[in-house]
């Protein structure tokens, strides 16, 4: 299924969403091609590569604090790679344990391997001994977006 993505009024970019939706949002009025493929149709639009909004949506929130935290994210901003030896990463691991007060938070989580995670347990890098091969950060919408 193809892709296309949707511009904003200004020509930022915005997301991507199937040839369908876009389609839709074409039938709407909501957006207006772009750019196109060469000699190819459906119905009576060409089938859009990049389509562009009408009007300017706003998009302030995707500058302000950051994505959320969730667990799918930290694997995929440490690319699923053990942050103790680089191994695959399969789950999720508090820097600070949960039993002493650690949060489900960016700076706070990072992905590791189920053998080093079970090593670390109920303690600190510092007190397993285990390094840190990166350190945990807020990822921006941009770097989380990015496949």
């Amino acid at each position: 299924m193809e892709a296309v993505l949707v511009i904003n009024a200004d020509l930022g970019p915005l997301h991507r969403v199937t040839l369908q939706h876009a389609i839709r949002m074409l039938c709407r009025r909501v957006a207006e091609i772009h750019e196109a493929e060469p000699d190819r149709l459906i119905g009576v639009f060409p089938v859009p590569r990049v389509v562009r909004l009408v009007r300017y949506v706003v998009t302030r929130w995707r500058f302000s604090s950051g994505p959320a935290w969730s667990r799918a994210g930290v694997l995929h901003r440490d690319g699923r790679r053990c942050v103790y030896c680089a191994a695959p990463a399969s789950t999720i691991d508090h820097i600070l344990p949960r039993s002493r007060g650690g949060r489900n938070t960016w700076k706070n989580t990072a992905a590791a391997c189920y053998e080093c995670n079970q090593r670390k347990g109920d303690r600190t890098p510092a007190e397993a001994g285990m390094p840190l091969r990166s350190e945990p950060a807020v990822p921006t919408w941009t770097a989380l977006a990015r496949r």
